[in-house]
């Protein structure tokens, strides 16, 4: 079968990793643990994420208009922006509680620690088989499900935590299991920031060489020089660019003009 549509499996995934952070929110509170607002931090970065490809889908298919003549492929690029500076200050403020929390200890419920992680688990595993099923050959969708796959390996990982400090009665377990996710989604959020931010300010997207480019084009018979070469993101995933190509022979033809965009 062709599995779950995409737009279908998006939603589901969308719908349960919400409930996945309003869970870990109200039980991170009751339970005073740490651990639990890091992964629902990290629960959270995919909400985003989730929620700005829902949105590129939707802006991709409006075509530009007299006042947008570029239509409205950049508010991707703004939405990527807007999610790393919420989860940077998010994860900050979590590092900044789990810190605070080695000096002064607070004792955590263990059990109701692990309950939440294990039904995060579980959701986690669904929503990934929901993006897997409905996103096969798109590689946006490929990498949600990778991200609700390692999502579900943090709770795993809260899990273990809640289990030790049972046993153990380790005040600084929960801390430093938060801090930990915390680390791991800062590595993250830091390429996110760093690409979306670049992005914004047009440069050239991190997946072009403008020298090569530019070599490209002189290449090319007929064209002498190149002037004013523009390289620039109108989308997370689109690109442009415009150059001025002095052809002193009398100008380019229209068939080398459709190569050298097709190129």
């Amino acid at each position: 079968g062709e599995g779950v549509p995409l737009t279908t499996a998006f939603r589901l995934a969308l719908a349960l990793n919400i409930a996945i952070v309003i869970l870990q929110a109200i039980y991170g509170f009751v339970s005073h643990s740490m651990a639990l607002f890091a992964d629902m931090g990290h629960n959270l970065s995919d909400v985003l994420a989730l929620v700005a490809a829902m949105v590129a889908r939707v802006l991709a298919a409006r075509p530009p208009t007299r006042k947008r003549t570029y239509g409205y492929g950049r508010t991707t690029i703004l939405a990527a922006l807007f999610n790393a500076v919420v989860l940077l200050v998010t994860t900050g403020a979590i590092i900044y509680g789990a810190v605070e929390r080695f000096g002064d200890p607070v004792v955590v419920d263990p059990g109701v620690m692990g309950s939440v992680a294990l039904v995060a688990i579980l959701l986690n595993t669904v929503a990934a088989l929901l993006l897997r099923r409905g996103g096969q050959g798109d590689l946006n969708t490929r990498a949600a499900y990778l991200h609700m796959a390692g999502d579900a390996a943090v709770s795993v990982g809260v899990l273990v935590a809640a289990v030790l400090i049972d046993r153990t009665h380790a005040a600084w377990i929960d801390p430093a299991v938060s801090i930990v996710i915390s680390l791991v989604i800062l590595v993250g959020t830091w390429s996110l920031l760093r690409e979306s931010f670049a992005l914004a300010s047009d440069a050239v997207p991190a997946h072009l060489d403008p020298v090569e480019i530019e070599q490209y084009l002189r290449s090319i018979e007929g064209v002498a020089d190149v002037h004013d070469l523009h390289i620039w993101g109108m989308s997370t995933t689109h690109s442009v660019l415009t150059a001025h190509l002095v052809s002193p022979e009398g100008g380019l033809g229209d068939d080398v003009l459709f190569t050298i965009s097709r190129e």
